[in-house]
């Protein structure tokens, strides 16, 4: 299921810094790199997971590889969320009448 490897890209601390930072627009991955301490290989291994989950595409233009974020793997965690939204509502004003019942 494409939403398990989503969420299982997304738990890593430093793709979740690398997709927002994708979040500003298109970028190589010397740019990507810049203000973290990790090497080549392992910011290409993490876009590698990232676009595997549908979450990042990449563009080659001659030597150049500039990645972006994919609209198309955004929109399946959007799904996945919509599902659950009309949970939320009604469980969060259950919470708030428990909490005015406890009141003194």
């Amino acid at each position: 299921m494409i939403e398990n490897d989503i969420f299982r890209a997304l738990a890593d601390p430093t793709r979740r810094a690398i997709f927002d930072k994708l979040a500003a627009g298109r970028m190589n991955a010397s740019a990507l790199r810049q203000g973290m301490a990790i090497s080549q290989p392992a910011i290409s291994q993490h876009l590698s997971v990232l676009r595997q989950a549908r979450l990042v595409r990449e563009e080659r233009q001659g030597r150049v590889v500039n990645y972006e974020i994919d609209p198309e793997g955004l929109a399946l965690v959007a799904g996945w969320l919509d599902r659950y939204r009309a949970y939320w509502p009604a469980r969060v004003n259950a919470l708030s009448d428990l909490l005015k019942d406890m009141e003194p």
